[in-house]
């Protein structure tokens, strides 16, 4: 499944260090919200729809979060809106492959300063080096059990290709997005690149969550764009 690499310290959930954003300065963010749990995050693309992973379904019952800056707290800013469907990719089988899904939500989200929508790319295209990407979420900030209660952000440059091939091996395509970094977000969270959504966050192995040198994959949302315009119309 095309993906993003990028080199990374990720824990399975967390952004590794990073810096606390500005509040409320990444209003497209969404924190999806079961049983009082935040097991990932997401974007807001539309005012009815939210892109995440689709690992992150976890029951029928979940609840987007938007408008957020501290996830302990309800912020008056805050809107919580439930799923009404869930649009898994349709290649989706478990794993990390065509780990993409979109949330319809049942009621509108109201945009304001607050809660706004972010621009998917204009079309699929692979990346050089370089590209000065960004990456968000509420996510653990180390070694540490606790995930962050605010949002923490970073921002890292694509790498070139062999630096990814030499670890990656197998796995590796040259049509991904490879980025040497330690920061990362919570899973469903996105990568932005001039301003636009190019991955959605993925884990790498179970067993190299922690591994510095491991690669980290994102989900290359320009290959969906066809998918993604079909599903949010309905």
């Amino acid at each position: 499944a095309p993906e993003l690499n990028l080199m990374t310290g990720a824990t399975e959930s967390g952004i590794v260090g990073g810096r606390v954003a500005m509040p409320h300065s990444r209003p497209y963010m969404a924190s999806l919200h079961y049983q009082g749990q935040h097991p990932c995050g997401g974007i807001l693309i539309r005012k009815d729809f939210v892109l995440t992973a689709a690992h992150c379904k976890y029951q029928d019952n979940m609840v987007v979060v938007l408008g957020a800056h501290n996830i302990s707290d309800k912020e008056k800013m805050q809107q919580r809106i439930e799923v009404a469907k869930y649009y898994k990719y349709p290649d989706y089988t478990g794993g990390f492959d065509y780990d993409i899904m979109l949330l319809k939500l049942k009621t509108k989200a109201t945009l304001n300063k607050y809660v706004k929508t972010i621009d998917l790319p204009k079309k699929d295209r692979s990346f050089p080096a370089n590209v000065k990407c960004a990456v968000a979420g509420w996510g653990k900030t180390g070694s540490t059990v606790t995930n962050s209660k605010v949002l923490r952000e970073t921002t890292e440059k694509t790498q070139s290709s062999p630096e990814c091939k030499k670890v990656r091996g197998e796995y590796f395509s040259e049509d991904d997005l490879h980025q040497l970094q330690t920061n990362l977000p919570i899973a469903g969270g996105p990568l932005i690149c001039n301003s636009k959504v190019e991955g959605i966050t993925d884990f790498p192995a179970e067993d190299e969550c922690d591994n510095p040198d491991y690669p980290h994959g994102f989900v290359k949302v320009g290959f969906y764009l066809p998918w993604i315009k079909t599903t949010s119309e309905k």
